[in-house]
């Protein structure tokens, strides 16, 4: 699904917020695998909705074991919903 402007969510923008320093402030690019805490996901879906305007369930199986800021905005381009 794409953001509030229609265009698909990149793994720039994922990687951009993942860098919250509530998350992962030392994210090196968009392909450096990483696993979320609980509070992160909870902070990151967060962010994601209101800087973006897509909704995530935090139980998708695309947020648990190892991850990348590519991998996500990959599976938000196909399944968030806005």
């Amino acid at each position: 699904m794409s953001g509030a402007s229609g265009v698909p969510i990149s793994a720039a923008q994922v990687r951009d917020l993942l860098s919250d320093p509530k998350i992962f402030p030392q994210l090196a690019d968009d392909d450096t695998e990483f696993v979320f805490d609980s509070l992160g996901l909870v902070w990151f879906l967060h962010l994601l909705e209101l800087r973006c305007e897509v909704l995530a369930q935090s139980t998708d199986e695309c947020f648990s074991g190892l991850t990348s800021a590519r991998r996500i905005a990959a599976y938000l381009s196909e399944t968030a919903v806005r």
